[in-house]
């Protein structure tokens, strides 16, 4: 299976650069599997296709100020970090700018003062490096203070104020993502309210995401391609209602790839989604057998991602792609800030 299959042409001005007004005024392009009918409908009108014993499954991480803006201490150099993954405590592995010239042993300032300091201490995987913080008092309220929301780099603009409470989902909780879980972003209290009255269970979840996310395929082969680790957690309670749900017949709905992701990793041969805490490189592909997800919400993806790869796994990939020429031709809008599916 060659990663160019995957492709398909996406003009420029379709990719959104900001969110919709309303985060459920956005467009939902419906995909029925078993008809193969297309719906074009709004976002606020999506629980009319899910029924009372249903589950919807949140990734409930949010997403942390990641980019950071500093300087070198011997040298004065401007630096820029962007956080990717927590390794454990302080260390970090992270992408700088300009690599080439921030090596181990390297100890950078950050924020006016310079209260917060790291050390390089090795170099990590693709490019990264590993990286110590120190610093008085919490290191969530620093960053904070000092760092900026990271934005996906086809959203071409610098990060606003309404950045910070728009890319992060209304139910987010655990801290830790450089990227949105984008699929909940079109999410409202008010929605979630009133799928809860239809009798909808809701589970939550957490999966952090990294800075993989955004790394292109480079191989030819789609088989050949090794994907990024990311941390996730399923807890007894969201165990026991998704399987609960599942034996009892109803649907599990996945709200976006990083919910799909921590579930079929998380479940067993059997059938059952184990509680616990783990670190999943996953890469759902066509020819995956799915062992929980029946449904999903998820944004457009971009061409030859494995974001689209893993919805051509739960949909046929030529399918799937007329769908995505079909989102080109009615203009809707891609990517992060963008509109939504619901494939059934």
């Amino acid at each position: 299976m060659n990663v160019s299959d995957f492709d398909y042409e996406l003009p420029q001005e379709l990719i959104a650069q900001t969110p919709a007004e309303k985060r459920d005024a956005s467009r939902l392009l419906v995909i029925h599997r078993d008809t193969g009918e297309l719906e074009h409908k709004t976002f606020h009108d999506i629980l009319s296709y899910f029924r009372s014993g249903d589950c919807l499954v949140l990734n409930d991480s949010k997403v942390i100020p990641a980019r950071l803006y500093g300087r070198k201490k011997d040298t004065g150099a401007n630096v820029e970090f962007l956080l990717s993954r927590r390794l454990h405590n302080d260390t970090w592995e992270t992408l700088v700018r300009p690599g080439r010239r921030v090596r181990p042993g390297d100890t950078m300032a950050f924020g006016p003062s310079g209260e917060l300091e790291a050390t390089v201490s090795d170099y990590g995987k693709e490019g990264t490096r590993l990286v110590e913080f120190s610093y008085q008092g919490d290191f969530m309220e620093k960053l904070e203070a000092i760092g900026k929301i990271p934005l996906p780099p086809y959203i071409e603009r610098d990060t606003t104020p309404e950045d910070t409470v728009r890319y992060q989902t209304v139910y987010c909780q655990a801290e830790g993502s450089v990227a949105a879980p984008t699929a909940g972003l079109h999410f409202t209290p008010e929605l979630l309210a009133a799928a809860a009255e239809k009798g909808i269970q809701i589970a939550r979840l957490t999966l952090h995401v990294g800075i993989g996310t955004f790394r292109p395929v480079k191989c030819e082969r789609v088989e050949e391609h090794v994907m990024h680790f990311e941390d996730y957690v399923v807890s007894p309670a969201a165990a026991e209602l998704i399987n609960r749900t599942k034996a009892a017949g109803g649907r599990i709905i996945s709200v976006g790839t990083t919910a799909c992701r921590t579930m079929e990793s998380a479940t067993d041969e059997a059938g059952i989604l184990q509680p616990g805490a783990g670190s999943t490189g996953i890469f759902i592909y066509p020819g995956h057998k799915f062992k929980m997800v029946d449904s999903m919400i998820t944004n457009f993806h971009l061409p030859k991602s494995t974001l689209l790869m893993l919805v051509s796994a739960l949909y046929d990939r030529e399918s799937m792609l007329r769908a995505y020429e079909t989102a080109v031709r009615e203009k809707y809008r891609f990517f992060s800030y963008g509109d939504a599916t619901l494939i059934l």
